[in-house]
């Protein structure tokens, strides 16, 4: 026997919320119960390990035996239906993902408490039987004979539409002339003319997760997955194209029925490997060249049913040869088939800018990510916020898009690939959609005139919460509005959101919310319902900046963040130059005008100081702040003073890549602290700063509520002299690491072997009881998705982020834990 592994996702029946805390038990067919676990904030389970019979019986078209392991799953959360899901599918080697909508419970005498839902079998192990329905269509519409159909044919006469073709008629529905791909498809679980079957809309990209999952085995190899992915989807874009079912007065787009369409099983579970192959290939269609239309890819799975077309098992064959999906299809059907990728996707995405979005890039479309990500972790909170949507994409932008990817199946990058992009948008309509919003908007009780209140910082109430859920309506259409937390709150954020909507819409950016803000909140609002164009963002005009000692300069109506340039920086820097011998952690800064990260650092150590937002951005509030201090001062720049008590910071950002003798301190002082600060490792004092320093640069911050970001700044440098040795700046003696084998160097993660994994194993079998969450590991070096439940369990109590990575932080706790 093998073993593969169930995930489980739990949301409401919109499939916009998560559903935390949900009771989850999963048993197998005789009703003994293996695993009993609680679904996160984001509403997932951790992979559940399950034995499955051998990944070889997959690969198998003669193997007539069952090739997977059937379960029973029970969800319970109290103000819901409980769900009873029969028959979840568990292949060996591979990760099931299994969706459940739970139902709200209606409280009225007679009303179900449970619900019942049975997956059918997988296509590969239905008889023939199944399938043999009579098959008669249309004679008006195309040709095809009164008979038996065979099981899964996939066959109906191709209905190629050429872009022009002299002298054919057309037909008698005449199709749309623009190939896209939809939102979401609404298909019919049951043959064409079975009135009593009900209809199903699926988000288009589900479907085609659930179709590939339940026709082949995800452990085919991955150029036969890519091509039965394309078959599949532009299988489904012909049946939307040629309008097949509407025209001929249907009310749905697909059926169910292996006889006329492709397999969907409703409530069933998906694969990892083929949900990660249609996120990349969802939007990817066949056509013949010269053709607009989407080819009609007839199939079947070529052993209980054979057809001219394409053999699912025998793509197995040629993938084993080394042809590429194209290859493969064009083996099947006719020569001059064509890969087109679409961006034409009604309702799910806003183009994709063509190039991935990462560390370092900039933009509107960053900005747009961003301000879809705060919003998204709202109802996802295991994602973190990024504090400063401003189009820079910085570690916290990385960190928001790694949280997403993990709660999404996705490859876990950090980078806004097309996948990723088409997703983040997705879920940020699903949370965000118009629908949704209206309700929320009644809920809210806004009705035709504001309220005849006004809102600054520090107001708190249901007028709050109206403020908040309009600028997170608006800022869906207008790039320029940040979002914010609807949390009834009005705090520096929801100020600066404020602020950025006056500019947008032309009034003084002041912050607070008057008669003239409300009324343009309700305006805009409604222009937005109407379908009305957004008014244009004016310019801003930066004023003259006064000289140096003149009498309170105002605050130049543009916030000021790492990128700006100009007059106005050069004033904030001369302020903090002024007042840093006051304030503990401000550098030297060069009065250059460029605001980059050290005045970055700077602001933000003024702000802690004065008790303000730590955000680093200068807007009128920090803006008042430094005039205020600067004028209680001198008004000329005094000497750079040394840090108190030990050496003045270097004036350059220490990052991993960089060397020397500031390293080889700030290494020193690490080790000076490690044994009062958790996860700190014992370094080498090489004056190379890789990984593991890092790592131990990240775990002082955390200890001291730094910004976690790896990096020494002025602000770290500081906190490291005065933790090193109050007083003095010297490094003391360098403690005694714990007993235990040092850190190998390498993070161990998914997919990692050999001995150091052995070692996690060990030390997770001998803490687990201690420690609630982890599982028996097998100790055998394989780092699957069971060990990295464990690590994320160990993690989760000791206080570590749950990245389920062993890197020196985890290690070094391992060690101390398990010795």
């Amino acid at each position: 026997m093998g073993t593969g592994f169930l995930v489980l996702q739990v949301h409401n029946e919109s499939d916009a919320l998560p559903i935390a805390n949900a009771h989850v038990i999963v048993s197998d067919k005789h009703g003994k119960a293996l695993f009993e676990t609680h679904t996160d904030a984001n509403g997932n389970t951790e992979p559940l390990e399950l034995t499955a019979p051998d990944k070889e019986h997959t690969l198998d078209e003669n193997y007539k035996k069952p090739t997977y392991s059937e379960w029973n799953v029970e969800v319970k959360k109290d103000g819901f239906l409980t769900a009873h899901i029969r028959n979840v599918e568990v292949i060996d080697t591979q990760t099931a993902i299994l969706p459940i909508h739970l139902h709200p419970l209606v409280d009225q005498p007679g009303t179900p408490t449970e619900e019942m839902i049975d997956i059918p079998p997988m296509l590969p192990v239905l008889p023939v039987e199944a399938h043999q329905i009579p098959y008669q269509e249309d004679r008006t519409r195309q040709a095809v004979p009164a008979v038996f159909a065979p099981a899964n044919p996939h066959r109906i006469p191709d209905m190629a539409i050429p872009v022009e073709a002299a002298g054919d008629d057309p037909p008698a529905a005449a199709p749309r002339r623009t190939v896209f791909i939809p939102d979401f498809i609404t298909v019919h679980l049951g043959a064409p003319t079975n009135t009593s079957a009900r209809n199903v809309r699926v988000p288009f990209i589900d479907y085609v997760k659930n179709v590939t999952s339940s026709e082949i085995y995800a452990t085919w190899p991955r150029n036969s997955l890519i091509a039965n992915v394309h078959v599949i989807v532009t299988f489904a874009l012909n049946r939307i194209f040629t309008e097949w079912y509407p025209s001929r007065g249907f009310n749905f787009d697909i059926t169910n029925s292996t006889a006329f369409d492709q397999y969907f099983r409703p409530g069933a579970q998906i694969f990892d490997s083929i949900s990660r192959v249609v996120d990349e290939y969802f939007n990817v269609y066949a056509h013949r060249q010269g053709f607009v239309n989407p080819f009609f890819t007839s199939f079947c799975n070529g052993t209980t049913a054979t057809c001219p077309g394409l053999s699912q098992w025998g793509t197995v064959t040629l993938a084993n040869r080394g042809m590429t999906p194209i290859q493969i299809l064009r083996h099947y059907y006719p020569n001059d088939l064509m890969l087109t990728r679409t961006d034409n996707v009604q309702g799910i995405t806003h183009s994709f800018p063509g190039t991935p979005l990462r560390l370092g890039s900039s933009g509107e479309h960053v900005r747009r990510m961003q301000n879809n990500l705060n919003r998204i972790r709202i109802n996802f909170p295991l994602i973190p916020q990024i504090q400063n949507p401003n189009g820079q994409f910085g570690p916290d932008t990385e960190a928001a898009v790694r949280a997403f990817q993990r709660s999404f199946n996705l490859t876990q990058d950090g980078v806004i690939g097309r996948a990723t992009w088409n997703e983040i948008t997705r879920v940020f309509t699903a949370v965000t959609g118009l629908a949704a919003l209206v309700s929320e908007g009644e809920r809210y009780t806004i009705g035709e005139n504001p309220p005849n209140v006004i809102l600054r910082r520090g107001s708190r109430g249901a007028d709050v919460r109206q403020l908040q859920f309009l600028l997170n309506f608006i800022a869906q259409f207008n790039n320029a509005v940040p979002t914010v937390i609807e949390d009834s709150v009005f705090d520096q954020r929801d100020e600066n959101a404020v602020m950025d909507f006056q500019r947008a819409y032309g009034l003084p950016p002041d912050g607070v919310v008057g008669p003239a803000t409300w009324n343009q909140l309700y305006s805009v609002y409604r222009g937005i319902r109407e379908n009305a164009p957004l008014p244009s963002v004016p310019p801003v005009t930066p004023p003259v900046t006064p000289p140096v000692g003149a009498p309170t300069p105002p605050f130049p109506g543009t916030l000021l963040r790492v990128g700006s340039r100009g007059e106005n920086v050069r004033l904030i820097q001369t302020y903090l130059n002024s007042v840093r011998s006051r304030v503990p952690g401000i550098p030297q800064l060069a009065v250059d005008g460029i605001f980059g990260p050290i005045t970055q650092s700077a602001v933000i150590a003024f702000q802690r100081h004065f008790g303000l937002a730590p955000d680093g951005i200068v807007g009128p509030i920090t803006w008042g702040a430094l005039i205020r201090e600067f004028q209680a001062g001198t008004a000329t720049p005094p000497t750079p003073p040394t840090t108190p008590g030990g050496p003045a910071f270097p004036g350059t950002l220490l990052r991993e890549g960089a060397r020397g003798d500031d390293v080889r301190r700030v290494q020193t002082w690490l080790n000076s602290v490690r044994s009062r600060v958790p996860g700190i490792p014992q370094l080498t004092v090489d004056g190379i700063f890789g990984p593991i320093t890092q790592g131990a640069v990240t775990a002082f911050q955390r200890h001291f509520d730094l910004t976690p970001d790896g990096i020494v700044g002025p602000i770290t440098w500081g906190a490291l002299v005065r933790e090193a040795e109050p007083g003095t700046g010297a490094p003391p003696p360098t403690p005694p690491a714990p007993s235990g084998p040092p850190f190998p160097g390498t993070l161990l993660r998914v997919g990692s072997r050999g001995d150091d994994v052995r070692q996690v194993q060990t030390w997770l079998n001998s803490v687990r009881s201690r420690v609630p969450g982890i599982a028996q590991l097998t100790v055998d070096g394989i780092f699957g998705p069971i060990t990295q439940g464990a690590v994320i369990a160990f993690q989760r109590h000791f206080g570590l982020t749950p990245d389920g990575i062993v890197g020196p932080i985890t290690w070094g706790e391992l060690v101390r834990q398990a010795g």
